[in-house]
């Protein structure tokens, strides 16, 4: 299930805010509501986001194809400051504002309607981009995928968090299309239960085994045996291998470790940050505290009582087995091997 739906001048977004009890489709014809799908988390996951982000420049270049050319260049820079404010620890984010930015820059010579179709285009060569670079992770994951594994994985990171495939989960349906006979643990992923409702529902739907465990859980596992590997994706990765994901992650890779279980992440070239030395440089983004306090509309804190909510955290380097990219695997990752992928 793909997450977007785009007809060149409008783009349909899943809110996977609904899923799985409903699938609903937004209409963003506006660049405001395309920034608005990104903060609310009707569209979420790096890749996607990024995607997401290219519409909505495309979106917006429609929106002033009737300005004057300095006019346009002005009000184009002001959609992409707009995208850029809506969420800021995925990098893919800000790499896809920065790519349409050059776009126009390098092109700046042509009028206004020839920029806003080679916006347009380029915006659908970033998606198209993400589906075969997904599918090329997955065949560079394949190798570490054993006969039979049992792999523990966090948050989403498949079709819904991309533009389709996956990162993560890319690799496991590589493994599972390789005829390797894998199953998941999938934690469920407080507060937004990105586990239990979006990969528990796109590895069912594909008919991969799947079983979903509260996230306080993936000690126990660990400890009796029941993980071959834990493989996450990221949000952003700095230039010594640190990586940001969705909160949680560290906590599972310190238990990883502990019990000798490889710890593999999966991501795009695209969300690796040389201009960041190292995790401690990452804005960890704080969401609402009502995003904890509430499920659904239930209060499940007593009033008065406040909440915490860190949408992510940092996995040192040292504690990832190996970070699988659409360049190749590096295995114990450091500035100097991660630098290779340049």
């Amino acid at each position: 299930m793909q997450p977007l739906r785009w007809n060149g001048r409008t783009l349909d977004v899943l809110d996977q805010t609904k899923l799985p009890e409903h699938e609903i489709w937004d209409t963003c014809d506006t660049y405001e509501l395309v920034a608005e799908a990104i903060e609310k988390m009707k569209v979420r996951g790096a890749p996607a986001i990024g995607a997401t982000a290219a519409y909505g420049v495309a979106i917006g270049a429609q929106q002033g194809r009737e300005l004057e050319k300095g006019e346009f260049l002005a009000y184009i820079d002001g959609v992409c400051e707009r995208l850029a404010k809506t969420r800021p620890t995925a990098v893919n984010l800000f790499w896809a504002i920065k790519r349409m930015r050059g776009l126009i820059e390098s092109n700046s010579d042509l009028d206004v309607p020839a920029l806003v179709d080679l916006i347009n285009r380029e915006a659908e060569l970033v998606a198209e981009e993400d589906v075969r670079l997904n599918k090329t992770m997955g065949q560079n994951g394949l190798p570490l995928i054993p006969d039979n594994a049992r792999i523990l994985t966090h948050c989403n990171t498949g079709s819904l968090a991309t533009v389709d495939y996956g990162t993560a989960l890319g690799v496991i349906r590589a493994a599972q299309e390789a005829g390797k006979n894998v199953s998941v643990y999938a934690d469920e992923t407080r507060p937004y239960l990105q586990g239990a409702r979006l990969t528990a529902f796109e590895l069912h739907r594909d008919n991969i085994p799947v079983t979903v465990v509260t996230d306080s859980m993936a000690g126990y596992l660990m400890q009796q045996g029941m993980v071959d590997l834990v493989i996450v994706g990221a949000d952003r990765i700095a230039a010594n291998g640190d990586a940001a994901n969705k909160i949680g992650t560290y906590s599972l890779a310190v238990l990883a470790k502990h019990h000798g279980v490889p710890f593999y992440v999966a991501a795009p070239m695209s969300t690796l940050d040389y201009e960041m030395e190292t995790g401690a440089e990452i804005e960890i983004e704080q969401r609402s505290s009502d995003e904890v306090v509430f499920i659904g509309g239930q209060r499940m804190v007593p009033e008065g009582v406040p909440a915490l909510h860190p949408a992510f955290d940092v996995t040192p380097h040292e504690l990832i087995t190996a970070i699988i990219t659409d360049k190749g695997v590096v295995k114990h990752p450091n500035t100097d091997t991660m630098s290779r992928l340049k």
